[in-house]
């Protein structure tokens, strides 16, 4: 049986492309389709895979703002046909719309977030003629995309939170199989100048519902207290705008990099509406516990009191508090470690690899 992958758009360094990184691993040697692919600002693991772009990817100013690509990319995906006996969509959106000539699993992150909830809170409440574009579009978009997912022969997502949405959405019944934190312990650590260690860190692409507004602004009541804010996007200029002394932006940062980070912070914060909790499992990695949401993905990865502290809203006031209660309390590296390894890559591989031979 041979297999093919399918991904919205390779253009950015988050976790997504990293649990297509994973993909690939379970099945060495397939393709990968996506709509747009940018090299030079995703994981350089990508330039060793069989990477084939769409013919979208042509108009090069879309690689760097996949987010102009959103009225194209539904007839970009139903145009594409993959011929393979599985074909594994990994998909928040887009890529779930192949066609396929063997049998289709789907990987969903989410159900398109922008079609079901509301704009707003995803495009940010200054982008107008984003959400009057999207009003116009949303009934076909909808169509085209419960007939997607009614495509699939089996769907796979990374968390109790999501699964919900999938059935409220699709009516499917969707398995729940967690992506795993991928960013290697053992590897290389590169020093970030300028920095000494004890931050609070935080690991977010720079969103509206990402709510990382509310942690810098959190940090004005800890004067004692530095952040390191790791990541990019549409609200970097008016963050920093924002942000008090004790807080630093590093942009996108190497591997290399984030490992020395989280070895040195004395934890991580985040705030975010979010589908999986990733970058909590990839802080336990390193023996470091989080200060979250409670909210979403994060009730699946963070165990209160063992791997971290919970808030209740994304305002200063709560995200005060729960990092007055991180950084006070006693943690047991040991603990936090173990809680991760329930989340490994051989793991994950391994229930793909059976959900598509399950299929095929």
């Amino acid at each position: 049986m041979n297999a093919a992958l399918v991904h919205d758009y390779v253009t950015q360094r988050g976790g997504a492309e990293r649990v297509v990184l994973s993909m690939l691993r379970a099945f060495p040697g397939a393709p990968l389709y996506t709509s747009l692919y940018e090299p030079r600002t995703t994981f350089a693991e990508f330039r060793s895979v069989d990477v084939r772009p769409l013919r979208v990817n042509r108009i090069r100013p879309l690689r760097r703002r996949h987010r102009l690509a959103l009225p194209l990319l539904a007839s970009a995906f139903s145009g594409l046909h993959v011929r393979a006996d599985v074909v594994v969509c990994s998909s928040s959106g887009w890529a779930h719309g192949a066609q396929v000539s063997g049998r289709k699993v789907v990987y969903c992150y989410t159900p398109a977030r922008w079609l079901y909830e509301q704009a707003d809170v995803y495009l940010g409440e200054r982008r107008r003629a984003a959400r009057v574009a999207l009003a116009a579009v949303r009934g076909r978009l909808r169509r085209w995309d419960q007939t997607a997912a009614a495509s699939a022969a089996r769907y796979l997502t990374s968390s109790r939170t999501v699964r919900d949405r999938i059935h409220a959405v699709y009516g499917i019944d969707a398995e729940v199989l967690p992506p795993p934190p991928t960013l290697d312990v053992a590897g290389a650590a590169r020093e970030v100048d300028g920095l000494s260690p004890g931050f609070i860190l935080c690991v977010s692409r720079l969103l509206p519902y990402k709510n990382v507004a509310a942690v810098v602004d959190a940090f004005r009541r800890l004067a004692g207290e530095q952040l390191v804010v790791v990541g990019t996007g549409p609200e970097a200029a008016s963050l920093r705008a924002r942000a008090g002394a004790n807080v630093r932006f590093l942009g996108a940062v190497s591997d290399d990099s984030l490992r020395w980070l989280y070895r040195k912070c004395q934890g991580v914060v985040a705030a975010s509406f979010e589908d999986y909790g990733l970058i909590p499992l990839e802080a336990a990695t390193f023996g470091k516990p989080s200060a979250v949401l409670r909210w979403g993905g994060f009730l699946d990865t963070v165990v209160e009191g063992t791997t971290g502290v919970f808030f209740d809203r994304p305002d200063e006031g709560d995200i005060v508090a729960a990092l007055r209660e991180l950084t006070s309390a006693r943690w047991r590296e040991d603990d936090l470690v173990a809680h991760a390894a329930h989340y490994s890559e051989d793991k994950f591989i391994a229930g793909l690899r059976r959900a598509v031979s399950e299929v095929g």
